[in-house]
């Protein structure tokens, strides 16, 4: 059978700062592939929809399956598939992916029968056997198959993760993918999920706060067949477990790689485990994000971080001792005013860090999409990207962006002044002489991307496709009581996962 995957386009954010490889759609398509199908995989952040056009018209798929990652896509999949249900009449047409696993339905509603079914979960050992049923017999009897007659059975994980590694050379224009200056940058997983339980996360509701491992040997032969001089770790928190981040760090020297590396961890993992991040650093790692998301502790704890602001700030040191540039994210709440922006601004300035600034929004699979008690001011599936207001805010909302937008220019031209310039500007020209310039033209991108006026105006458009508002949930009798403290309501965490908890095939890690 022909099969084509398609990511969709890039949000906002990444217009700017990176452009990640679809790791997840390269290890379904290659599982595909592995079974025998003929696969092809075209991503949208890096070709144009006319190259999808042009694609199925002449290549006539009989399968396509779309990730849906981001709900800010959604639009683009639902049309994208109408597209090429009137192209393809016979084509089985399929959706998967992290955010359409908590919304199916409304997105089969939405797709009025151009969309045969919505696989939930992870899609590496599901995706063969939704190709090899096909849309005329018994889809929805598979597990975590969702179509218009009904829903299988609840959707497993994957049981090996080492057998389903990524297959790059399904898709094209590599070179395209990078984050700040590691340009080129592939992406590697040598972890998936997370055990905690922040509220405002869905990575912990997708996985059932579940936590597995690639093993050495997978992990590191990945990593070799890495043509790239970079690497982005695209594991939810690196290295929870040390004796796993060693292990790998030997076979990495031991097989002589050299990269430069950036990832995602937690402060308190970093507190716990330095000497493998100090390892790591000695390896090539560069660069590293931390999610410290608050500075004060009140608003820590309704995010249900774990942690407190000294911890954070203590990370910080550890970081800067061993010579890992940190990049940090605040979530801002719109019910800021002046003043919390004034005291973020003052605060990031002060600090040698990256910081980011993105909205609080409540997306289906988090916690507080059920719990938070202000009522959304939108339900338009393209405003959910962290960048847009979909919550009531304090100050008018043009008003809001135009602190949110001066507070995150500040910031960039606090790394990339005319004192900084100098040195990213040197980077950026032997980047070019390498014919790598995706970051050399993010350096002037910002103002046209992040622009008030222009986010302000996103809401102005007319909804297509509208979202299904959350359900209402029974107010706790103080707004931090119960496991639904977030914002005023409770919820069970079993109401929200996708992958279920189970013992026998992964039990959740403790902290």
């Amino acid at each position: 059978m022909r099969v084509l995957f398609v990511q969709p386009s890039a949000l906002m954010f990444s217009e700017v700062y990176l452009r990640l490889e679809p790791l997840g759609l390269e290890r379904v398509a290659g599982a595909a592939r592995r079974a025998g199908h003929e696969v092809r995989l075209l991503d949208l952040a890096v070709y144009s929809p006319k190259d999808f056009f042009t694609l199925v018209d002449k290549w006539q798929p009989q399968a396509v399956a779309f990730s849906l990652n981001y709900f800010a896509n959604v639009p683009e999949v639902i049309d994208l598939a109408k597209f090429t249900r009137q192209r393809l009449a016979d084509c089985l047409i399929f959706v998967g992916g992290h955010s359409v696993s908590f919304v199916p339905e409304e997105v089969l509603e939405h797709a009025q029968g151009a969309i045969d079914a919505v696989v939930r979960g992870e899609g590496e050992e599901i995706t063969p056997q939704v190709l090899a049923t096909g849309r005329h017999g018994g889809l929805e009897q598979l597990p975590g198959v969702v179509t218009r007659l009904g829903s299988g059975p609840a959707p497993l994980l994957v049981q090996n993760l080492d057998e389903h590694l990524p297959a790059r050379d399904l898709g094209g224009r590599r070179h395209k993918y990078f984050i700040g200056h590691l340009d080129p940058c592939a992406s590697v997983e040598f972890t998936r999920g997370c055990p905690w339980d922040c509220s405002f996360c869905s990575a912990w509701t997708f996985y059932g706060r579940s936590y597995r491992k690639l093993s050495v040997e997978a992990s590191v032969e990945d990593l070799a067949a890495v043509r790239e001089p970079n690497v982005f770790l695209v594991d939810d928190v690196a290295f929870i477990k040390p004796d796993h981040g060693m292990a790998i760090a030997d076979a990495v020297e031991k097989r002589g790689i050299r990269k430069e590396y950036y990832l995602e961890t937690r402060a308190d993992v970093l507190l716990r485990n330095p000497e493998v991040f100090e390892r790591w650093a000695r390896l090539g790692l560069s660069y590293m994000f931390l999610g410290i998301e608050a500075l004060d502790e009140e608003q820590l704890k309704i995010f249900r971080k774990r942690t407190t602001p000294n911890k954070n700030f203590e990370a910080l040191d550890v970081a800067r001792r061993l010579g890992i540039r940190v990049a940090i994210n605040i979530i801002a709440d719109p019910a800021w005013d002046e003043k919390r922006f004034d005291h973020l601004r003052e605060w990031a300035l002060k600090v040698p860090e990256i910081v980011h600034v993105t909205v609080q929004t409540p997306y289906p699979g988090t916690e507080i999409w059920h719990t938070e008690s202000r009522k959304l001011t939108t339900l338009d599936y393209r405003l959910f990207d962290v960048q847009h207001a979909v919550l009531p805010t304090t100050l008018p909302l043009k008003r809001f962006y135009e602190e949110l937008v001066k507070t995150q220019a500040i910031l960039n031209r606090k790394h990339l002044g005319w004192s900084v310039m100098r040195q990213a500007g040197w980077i950026a020209l032997k980047l070019a002489m390498k014919g790598q310039t995706n970051f050399l033209r993010s350096l002037w991108k910002f103002s046209s991307v992040f622009n008030a006026e222009r986010q302000y105006q996103d809401h102005q458009q007319p909804v297509k496709y509208a979202m299904r508002p959350p359900r209402p949930h029974p107010p706790a009798s103080h707004p931090h009581d119960g496991p639904g403290h977030a914002c005023g309501g409770t919820v069970r965490h079993d109401e929200l996962y996708v992958h279920v908890p189970l013992t026998n095939t992964a039990a959740p890690v403790t902290p």
